[in-house]
This record gives structure tokens, C-alpha cells and sequence, in this order.
């Protein structure tokens, strides 16, 4: 079991625009850039609106978003 599947509790209680565009980007639906860019505007805006932690905004966008943390 990798880290990211270790913290998987990170998908709880996530904020509504936040939850629904994940959703979207676990249906993968198209189109994928789009659906990749919204995903990636929610992690930001709800990290710095504090709904969620930093470390809860690198494990969704290393997971859904392919990105890694530096």
C-alpha cells in the first residue's frame, strides 16, 4: 500500500464545489483538461478559504492531478 492510498480520509468532508469536481474527475468525464482545471482551481480555493489542510490540497492534487510535491 502506497502513501496516497493511506490517506484516504483526505476525500472526507471536503467542501461541496470541491467534492463535485472530484467526482467529476473520478467519472472521467470529458473534457479531461477542463475537468482537470476546475479540480485544480477547488483544491486551491478551498486551501486558501482554510477548508482544508495543506497536506489534504498535495494528496489530492498528487492523486487526481498527477502533480508532485517539491
Amino acid at each position: 500500500m502506497n502513501t496516497l492510498e493511506k490517506k484516504e480520509y483526505y476525500e472526507v468532508n471536503l467542501p461541496p464545489y470541491l467534492q463535485h469536481d472530484l467526482d467529476a474527475m473520478k467519472e472521467g468525464k470529458y473534457p479531461y483538461d477542463c475537468l482537470w482545471c476546475e479540480l485544480y482551481g477547488s483544491i486551491n480555493a478551498a486551501y486558501i478559504d482554510g477548508d482544508i489542510s495543506e497536506d489534504q490540497a498535495w494528496y489530492l492534487r498528487e492523486r487526481y492531478l498527477d502533480m508532485e510535491r517539491v
